[in-house]
């Protein structure tokens, strides 16, 4: 059984303070459904991946109620893996297709942050980290920071090889009239921006966003795939402790790595068959250790850069991170560019992708490989 992705749509992700978490998941699921030409009675069941919808909106029950104001046959459920829940939403319809409980799913994944204040959402996000690091008035950026210092201080990376990471993604969003932050920045403005948590200044963490996207993905079984559909060649996920205490190192992403060696068996390709990517950026750093958890770079180069695009959607960094939404918006990127449907940010070659999505510090890691019939 193969499994496609036969329709793709994301809303603008921002600061949408006009917009409920309502409207974007509609937006996301009717404009997936159109892209794919299908009805919503061809739909077995609808996945929504979100994190913050009962903190932030004050609903949880957004799988039943999707299904309902869709007007969508099947059932619907909800999933949350914090900053992994569109990944695991996307892997959830996988594994129903796989298994023959449904043949035609709704991926839709989520988030309206900028109702609340900053405190707020602060909180709202560190319930995906461990009771210790809460106890103690951590935060992901500090988090993060943590892992930065640890691997700055072993490799040699300075805060001008981070910021190097954030004027990419930003000029790559440039090109992108669905991103948070479509303007680019030099080196200089990253380094002299207010600082966050050392070594991470204001251009190294991503925004506070609103937004969703959604993916029709179907089953089939001995149908070629057309020009605009693209095959899911793997769908992994893997999971560590929460706590950054309770691991080995500070310096890589055990579950990345796992989940990326299984998805790259699944597929039967290596890092080096990978044209383009959209990985789990939340931080500068973040960024760096996931091309070398992936298999892309050697440990400890991964500041050095690599020859292939990364993130040309602008990553979370300038794209934007409604957390919910991320891993269906990466899947939705890829989908764009292995279709060749990309615009100004085509990458030139592109016939397999891969997505990375991370939950927490690494707690949820998930990985999709996917290919183009272009």
């Amino acid at each position: 059984m193969k499994v496609i992705i036969a329709g793709s749509y994301q809303t603008r992700f921002g600061e949408l303070w006009e917009r409920s978490l309502l409207s974007l998941l509609m937006e996301a699921g009717q404009g997936a459904m159109k892209d794919a030409g299908v009805q919503a009675s061809e739909i077995d069941l609808v996945v929504v991946g979100n994190k913050l919808g009962g903190r932030i909106s004050e609903q949880d029950h957004l799988g039943a109620l999707m299904a309902d104001k869709l007007r969508v046959k099947g059932r619907g459920i909800r999933v949350e893996a914090a900053c992994a829940s569109g990944g695991i939403a996307v892997h959830q319809a996988v594994q129903a297709i796989k298994t023959g409980e449904a043949e035609t799913v709704l991926v839709l994944g989520g988030e309206k942050m900028t109702d609340k204040n900053n405190g707020v959402v602060g909180a709202a996000l560190m319930g995906a980290a461990s009771e210790e690091e809460r106890r103690t008035g951590l935060s992901f950026v500090g988090l993060y920071a943590l892992m930065a210092r640890a691997y700055m201080e072993k490799f040699g990376a300075r805060r001008r090889d981070l910021a190097k990471v954030a004027v990419k993604n930003h000029k790559q969003a440039s090109l992108n009239p669905k991103a948070q932050f479509p303007r680019e920045i030099t080196e200089e403005m990253a380094l002299k921006a207010i600082m966050v948590a050392e070594p991470l200044g204001l251009f190294d963490c991503s925004p506070i966003s609103d937004g969703a996207a959604g993916l029709v993905v179907r089953g089939v079984k001995t149908k070629k795939a057309g020009k605009r559909e693209v095959e899911i060649l793997a769908s992994e996920i893997a999971t560590d402790s929460l706590g950054l205490n309770e691991r080995e190192s500070l310096l890589e992403i055990k579950a990345t790595k796992e989940a990326a060696g299984r998805a790259y068996v699944s597929a039967g390709v290596g890092p080096e068959e990978i044209d383009i990517m959209e990985v789990h950026d939340c931080f500068t750093i973040a960024e760096i250790l996931a091309l070398e958890d992936l298999g892309f770079c050697k440990k400890g180069e991964g500041f050095k850069g690599i020859d292939k695009p990364v993130n040309l959607s602008g990553g979370l960094k300038a794209c934007g991170h409604p957390v919910g939404a991320t891993g269906v918006k990466q899947m939705v990127e890829l989908t764009h560019h292995l279709r060749r449907e990309a615009g100004e940010r085509q990458a030139d070659k592109a016939d397999m992708g891969l997505a990375h999505n991370v939950g927490g510090t690494g707690g949820t890691a998930v990985v999709h490989i996917l290919k183009g019939s272009i």
